[in-house]
């Protein structure tokens, strides 16, 4: 057994995560910051889909829909973990909470002009090393500013609703980005 199998061995948790641009299967990163997933299923999460005018992607999501703020540690982000209030900011917090909510299953168009983007839910068993390089790719600094947030929201996939991470837009959308109301990159 290698130091990095080992490493994996006794990381607690998986990390979900929602890719719905460049990481998706077929599309440019996915090889170079996706490969050795250990699943891949289609989901979709409540929100707008734009496209800015580079071509890529961007998520706006409601507010209210968001579970927990990124953290710089990924342990925490991926694990259970309690902070000192007993506060835990981690998916598996939210599974058995999530799996009541059958408000979260809504399908079409949402309130306020929310729907439903499609993407997929990836799951790794390499916490540690997947998440900084995936928030490197996305340009998300923790506790800086940044070009995009790390949050988790509740995804569905199939008939479950589960937590997992997802970036999203940091800042409003530019004006003279196009909707994608069909919700779906590349369109």
């Amino acid at each position: 057994m290698t130091k990095q199998d080992d490493t994996k061995r006794n990381t607690p948790g998986l990390l979900k995560v929602f890719v719905y641009g460049t990481l998706k299967r077929g599309m440019w990163n996915h090889e170079r910051f996706c490969a050795g997933e250990v699943s891949i299923e289609e989901a979709v999460v409540r929100g707008r889909l734009y496209e800015l005018d580079s071509g890529l992607p961007v998520l706006q999501v409601p507010t209210a829909s968001i579970l927990a703020h990124g953290t710089a540690d990924p342990r925490v982000d991926a694990c259970l973990c309690a902070s000192a209030r007993r506060q835990v900011a981690t998916q598996a917090r939210f599974e058995a909470e999530m799996a009541q909510r059958s408000d979260l299953r809504a399908k079409g168009r949402t309130r306020r002009g929310w729907g439903l983007v499609r993407g997929e839910l990836m799951t790794f068993d390499d916490p540690e090393e997947r998440l900084p390089r995936l928030d490197r790719l996305e340009g998300y600094r923790p506790g800086s500013p940044s070009l995009y947030n790390r949050v988790l929201l509740p995804i569905q996939a199939g008939c479950s609703v589960l937590p997992a991470w997802l970036y999203v837009g940091n800042h409003a959308v530019p004006r003279d980005c196009r909707p994608l109301p069909l919700g779906n990159w590349p369109h």
